[in-house]
């Protein structure tokens, strides 16, 4: 019985293991191509946070510069209230260019990072595994050089998110705003 626990156990951790491994990652990536202002127009998550919070949520700015190692500087900045929060993470390059590793100081949770399709100049479909001691979660995200964005790319962010297992109710295209978009140059 042990031993078929351990099994099951085993195979169920693969299986997690191996379902990480099916996000692709963008072919050719070219990091400098990634870098400057992106505006957020949808976001899909199953985690806790996502579904207490989505009603709130609005697009945000985020920048992205390059480190002199490599990594990426991420800067977004998005309104809160009556008020513009900034949020700074360093998203560590991994052996595979394109993905990217992060972890919370705030939370302590581990984020597998990566960027699954841009063409650089209009849009930058992310998607992130995030692992705590409370269990994981995934996270897409779909980025845009403009605050619109085409509805062929909207669908895409659909497919894809509902291709990691996130259902319609996990998957948000933010409402626009002009509150806190100056701020995040």
């Amino acid at each position: 019985m042990h031993a078929t626990l351990l099994g099951v156990l085993g195979l169920a951790l693969l299986g997690a293991l191996h379902a990480q491994d099916t996000i692709p990652v963008q072919p050719d990536f070219q990091q400098d191509k990634l870098t400057g202002r992106w505006y957020s127009i949808g976001l899909a998550s199953n985690s806790n946070w996502f579904k207490e919070k989505k009603h709130l949520m609005k697009m945000c700015t985020t920048v992205i510069s390059a480190t002199a190692d490599g990594n990426l500087e991420v800067t977004s900045t998005y309104p809160k209230g009556d008020q513009c929060e900034k949020r700074n993470s360093l998203y560590t390059k991994m052996e595979q260019p394109g993905r990217f590793s992060y972890t919370s100081p705030r939370w302590g949770s581990k984020h597998d990072i990566r960027v699954v399709e841009t063409n650089y100049d209009e849009y930058a479909l992310v998607a992130t595994q995030i692992s705590k001691s409370t269990g994981s979660s995934t996270m897409v995200l779909l980025y845009s050089r403009t605050k619109e964005l085409s509805p062929e790319r909207i669908e895409r962010f659909t497919q894809f998110s509902r291709e990691q297992g996130l259902t319609d109710e996990e998957i948000l295209i933010l409402p626009q705003t002009d509150k806190c978009m100056a701020d995040a140059a």
